[in-house]
C-alpha cells in the first residue's frame, strides 16, 4: 500500500484493536498536524476518517477565508453535525477537528459514548510557520492567534492523550497505539510509554 503506516497493530490479531470499536477525536489549533494523524490513524485501526473542516457551514467557510474568526454560534451546527457523523458510524470513527473549548469536547462526548481525544499541542510560533507554508488552504495564518486565545486545553480530563505536535508522526502513532491498549485510555504518558518499550 502506497504510504503504508509503520504501525499496523491491528494486522495482528493478538493485539486486539481492530475487534474493538474506537471513536476518536485528534484535536488542535490550526497547524498541529491533526488531520495528517487522524487519516494515519483511521488506517492502522481499519476505520474511517472524517475530516472535521469539510463539514463547517458554508458561512463560516466564507467568514474564515475572510480571516474573520468563528464564534460559538458558528461552531454549535458544525459540532452537532460532527457528533453524528461520529456517533452513526457501527465501526472505528477518528475524526480529526479543532475542539477547543471544553464545552466543545464535551457536546461531542454527549452524543458519542467512549469518545477519546488526541490532544496535539504546538506553540503559537510553530503553528504560524506551518499555516503560512500551506498552498491554496482556505484558514488564513492571521487566525492562528484567535485560536490559541480561544483553546482551553483538555490536559487532565478523562480520556485524552496529550502529544508534542513537534515530535515525529510514526512516534505519534506508536503512542495513540500503545495508549488505547490501556483500560479507559488513561494513565500514560509519553516518557512512560519510551520506558515500556525498553
Amino acid at each position: 500500500m502506497a504510504g503504508a503506516i509503520p504501525w499496523i497493530a491491528c494486522r495482528d490479531n493478538t493485539a486486539g484493536f481492530c475487534n474493538v470499536t474506537h471513536k476518536i477525536v485528534v484535536m488542535g489549533v490550526s497547524g498541529s498536524g491533526k488531520s495528517t494523524l487522524a487519516r494515519e490513524l483511521a488506517v492502522a485501526l481499519e476505520g474511517v476518517f472524517i475530516e472535521g473542516d469539510e463539514h463547517h457551514l458554508a458561512e463560516s467557510r466564507d467568514k474564515m477565508c475572510r480571516g474573520i474568526a468563528l464564534c460559538d454560534s458558528d461552531r454549535e451546527p458544525w459540532l452537532d453535525r460532527l457528533a453524528e457523523l461520529v456517533d452513526e458510524m457501527h465501526g472505528t470513527a477518528v475524526l480529526s477537528c479543532s475542539a477547543l473549548k471544553r464545552r466543545y469536547r464535551e457536546c461531542l462526548r454527549a452524543r458519542v459514548a467512549g469518545l477519546r481525544f488526541v490532544f496535539l499541542d504546538i506553540t503559537l510560533a510553530e503553528a504560524v510557520a506551518r499555516v503560512s507554508g500551506r498552498l491554496h488552504h482556505e484558514f488564513p495564518a492571521t487566525l492562528v492567534a484567535d485560536q490559541f486565545a480561544t483553546l482551553e486545553s483538555p490536559v487532565g480530563e478523562d480520556g485524552v492523550l496529550h502529544l508534542s505536535a513537534l515530535q515525529d508522526n510514526a512516534c505519534s502513532l506508536r503512542e495513540v497505539m500503545q495508549w488505547l491498549g490501556t483500560p479507559n485510555g488513561t494513565g500514560w504518558k509519553p516518557d512512560e510509554l519510551e520506558s515500556k518499550r525498553s
